[in-house]
């Protein structure tokens, strides 16, 4: 039998880096509304500052803080009402040492105050007068001009997802588009004789189609555009068909099952068909999932993964999620958090092995707790909140020990 020649993970990133840096996507100009999601494509400034004038936080009366100081419960201060503010419009009041004017929350400050005492440590005493209980600071209640933003500041920066947060900062500074990334267009292709309809009626021997929408699932989770879903059988020029076709109007073609060396497993072939250079991985370092291959070919990215669900999550996380987070430049971060590994877990010699994990919250944090089943085992993933790495030419890990677990 043809033995797999394995690559480190750490190699296969660095052949990915090698041969697909030249893969570039489109940048779109699109309304602020419309871009949940997307994946910005430029810094961001601020035109303006926000607020652009000082913005009262409470209900209240503006004053001359100096005017309170020392005024309690029992020692109230009295000063003059000249006027109030309406919202949403500018005022040519001016207060002064023992003046005041009412401002709603989100009303302008007028000119000489340095403080608002909120309306509940207020007494109105009459039309013009108000009696003040409580001691005010200097800038109490007050949103000063660019206390938020400041004119210039980056409101967003190249790479970052957009949330709808952003969308509401974008919004305060005026903004209507921004310029983002098109997203990845992918098709996803599993290949198979026995894989067929998940809703259908099974044939005995049949399996239902987990990969296709699993992967299909996590690609648009990251915001990449699925163009493509389709079962192939297990043959050559079939799979050649449809990958080719894929080609054409596709960034990445990602190929689930048919990735080994028996007989029927033609991925490899298929992909060395479509143009130089061809398949560059084949088999990695690491359980589950290696029979794992990447090439490239007509200046597309393709990869094709194990045929089991487990291993092919496992390797969509570890290198495609990596390959979708590097073409869109977006922030590669990952959600970890720390945890005690409850039992021993031994790791498969001369690979990085990722164990699926249940975390179960304790008083002061988190313990990892094992899951193990084959990695044709979907409930596994469905079961696990994260898996631990252990890196390759290690033991493993011991009870008792810290991990960090990489959530999924």
């Amino acid at each position: 039998m043809k033995l797999l020649k394995v690559d480190t993970i750490q190699q296969v990133l660095e052949k990915m880096e090698h041969h697909f840096g030249d893969i570039k996507l489109d940048v779109e100009l699109m309304n602020i509304e419309e871009c949940v999601g997307r994946t910005a494509a430029e810094d961001v400034y601020s035109d303006y500052h926000i607020p652009d004038f000082n913005r009262s936080t409470v209900d209240g009366y503006a004053i001359v803080a100096s005017d309170t100081f020392g005024v309690n419960d029992s020692i109230p201060v009295f000063i003059d009402v000249i006027g109030q503010v309406e919202m949403g419009k500018s005022t040519d009041i001016v207060i002064s040492k023992g003046k005041t004017a009412y401002v709603p929350t989100g009303g302008m400050v007028p000119p000489g105050a340095d403080a608002m005492i909120m309306i509940e440590h207020i007494e109105e005493m009459d039309s013009r007068t108000i009696a003040a209980y409580a001691s005010t600071a200097p800038g109490e209640n007050i949103i000063k001009v660019g206390d938020d933003v400041t004119k210039g500041d980056k409101l967003i920066h190249k790479g970052k997802l957009i949330r709808p947060q952003d969308v509401g900062v974008l919004t305060a500074a005026g903004i209507r588009q921004i310029s983002v990334f098109e997203k990845p267009r992918t098709a996803v292709i599993s290949t198979g004789d026995e894989i067929a309809d998940p809703f259908g009626n099974l044939q005995f021997g049949e399996v239902r189609d987990i990969n296709t929408y699993t992967i299909s699932a996590m690609l648009e989770e990251m915001g990449a555009a699925v163009t493509v879903k389709s079962v192939i059988k297990d043959e050559y020029e079939l799979l050649k068909s449809a990958v080719e076709a894929a080609l054409g109007n596709n960034h990445i073609i990602i190929i689930s099952g048919g990735s080994s060396v028996g007989t029927k497993d033609v991925t490899a072939k298929v992909i060395d068909a479509m143009g130089e250079p061809g398949v560059f991985v084949h088999g990695m370092a690491v359980k589950p999932g290696k029979p794992t291959i990447v090439g490239k070919a007509k200046g597309k990215a393709l990869f094709g993964l194990p045929g089991h669900p487990v291993s092919a999550i496992i390797v969509f996380k570890v290198l495609i999620g990596h390959y979708i987070a590097k073409l869109m430049e977006r922030e590669n971060f990952k959600f970890q958090i720390p945890a005690i590994c409850s039992v021993n877990v031994h790791s498969s010699p001369g690979k990085e092995t990722f164990q699926m994990v249940e975390l179960q919250r304790v008083e002061k944090g988190y313990i990892a707790v094992p899951l193990y089943g084959k990695s044709g085992a979907i409930s596994l993933v469905s079961r696990a909140q994260g898996y631990i790495r252990i890196p390759q030419n290690t033991e493993g890990i011991n009870k008792g020990e810290s991990v960090m677990v990489e959530l999924l």
